[in-house]
């Protein structure tokens, strides 16, 4: 069964702050396998006019891919989580992350297409810091995968 254009434009309440750490930050890019000094180093980070270590552009993704589960959970909505794939991810980057900051997420259903019988779901997330300043925007697609006939 598609799911309901009307939800198109549904904003949800904002995350509890999430505070970022260097140490979160460090076994990201660990993780990852991205050395760049100035996701470790705060001398490093300072160097390039930091004010302290800074997060790998990919870090966010948890942050906001977390928020979008009021989404995915939403009731109202209907969407099968069991049949959903991760279809995309992008990012707009004001500013970068730092160790320190204090984020919260808003997602907002940005559009719902149907495409083969699949529910094509877009989830913008925007990732603003303790003053409300925008840090990133995120866009989220996930595919909920039409059911197998029997």
């Amino acid at each position: 069964m598609a799911l309901d254009q009307s939800f198109v434009g549904r904003t949800y309440p904002p995350t509890e702050p999430y505070e970022v750490g260097r140490e979160k930050i460090r076994e990201f890019a660990e993780a990852v396998g991205d050395t760049n000094p100035a996701y470790t180093d705060p001398d490093a980070a300072k160097q390039l006019g930091h004010p302290d270590v800074i997060a790998p552009p990919t870090f966010v993704f948890s942050i906001s891919f977390k928020a979008a589960e009021q989404v995915v959970e939403d009731p109202q909505l209907g969407l099968d989580y069991s049949r959903v794939v991760h279809g995309d991810q992008k990012f707009s980057y004001t500013r970068p992350v730092r160790a320190g900051d204090r984020l919260t997420v808003v997602s907002t259903i940005e559009a719902i297409k149907s495409m083969a019988g699949n529910d094509i779901l877009d989830i913008r997330g925007e990732v603003c810091d303790e003053a409300g300043e925008r840090v990133v925007t995120s866009w989220t697609k996930l595919v909920a995968r039409a059911a197998e006939e029997a």
